[in-house]
Formats: structure tokens, sequence, C-alpha cells
């Protein structure tokens, strides 16, 4: 076995040791020797692949969330790729319920936001999207950030009412609302 299919062993059974034991207490309250122990992996491993628990979930979310939409972004088929993410969200429900408890520095709305907003800056970058320039202030990282947050926002209160609607619908109201002005929104005809 080579290094690197060592390395991603490792990596996924310490994310799989850090979503079990996040779906009975709180991911704040998780040490890295119960994601260790768990994982059966002795303490200086997690720290040979991971910095803490926030970076673990950074990559759960660049794996397991982002990874498989890029594809779909890439080739301009949106909705599929929100379909996808809010469907793969939706399967490790109890995982992300207790993600978006964290507050502060290392909140899940932070940590998110942050990874979709790289994705979406390499996707402009990787098409040489030129933003329009009659707007010098609208740059690509403002446009990452506008669609990060908004993204990661929709998302959260998704998962805090409980995953009250489908993937589906979500996606639905997500174009909805991306698609429409303010104006048509908050004054519909």
């Amino acid at each position: 076995m080579d290094t690197v299919q060592a390395k991603q062993d490792v990596d996924r059974l310490l994310i799989s040791s850090f979503k079990e034991l996040a779906l009975h207490d709180p991911i704040e309250k998780i040490t890295i020797k119960e994601i260790t122990d768990k994982a059966g992996v002795i303490r200086p491993t997690f720290y040979n692949h991971f910095q803490d628990k926030y970076e673990l979930l950074e990559r759960i979310i660049h794996t397991e969330l982002l990874g498989p939409i890029r594809p779909l972004l890439e080739n301009q088929m949106i909705n599929e790729a929100l379909l996808l993410l809010f469907t793969n969200i939706g399967k490790e429900r109890g995982f992300y319920m207790q993600a978006v408890r964290l507050e502060g520095q290392f909140s899940f709305e932070m940590i998110a936001r942050n990874c979709v907003k790289q994705v979406l800056l390499e996707i402009m970058d990787q098409k040489k999207t030129d933003v329009i320039r009659k707007f010098k202030w609208l740059t690509t990282e403002r446009i990452a950030e506008y669609y990060a947050q908004s993204m990661c926002s929709v998302v959260i209160v998704w998962i805090q009412s409980g995953f009250a609607i489908t993937a589906k619908e979500l996606v639905e109201i997500y174009d909805y609302i991306m698609k429409c002005s303010m104006e048509e929104v908050l004054f519909p005809q």
C-alpha cells in the first residue's frame, strides 16, 4: 500500500470516528483523544493529519460535500450540484445538526462559508470568469463571498429547521431566491 493510500485510509478512519462521536456529543466537547481512541490510532497520528478537529471538519466539508459537486458546478449544472449537496447533507443529518451548533471563530458557518468560497474562486479562476467590468468593486472575491454566504445561510436554516423540506424543494427555493430580484420577492405582481 502506498503512503498516499495509507494517509487517505487514516483520514477516513478519523473522519468516521469524529462523525460517530458527534452524533452523541457536542462537537466542541469532543477531544482529540476520544477521536483517536475510537479510531484505534495513537494521538500523534491525528496531528500528522490534522491540526485540530476544526480542520477535520473542514476536510469533511471539502471531501464529502464539495468534492462530489465540483464537477457539476464546473459543467454549469448548478441545480444538480445543489441537489447532490443538500442530499448528502440530509443523509448525515445527525452529524450536521450537531455541526451547525458550533459557534464563534470555529463555527460551522464560518468553516463552510470559507470552503464554499474557496471552491467558487477556484472555479471562477479556472474558467477565467471575467466579472462585470462596469462595476470595478464587484470582484470575483466578492461574488464568491456572496454566493458562499447565501448558500450557507439557506443550508444552516434548513438544518436548524430539522430538514423540514426535501432537498429537492430546497433547491427550488434557493433557485427562486437567487434568480429573483429583491423587488420581485418583496413586491410580487
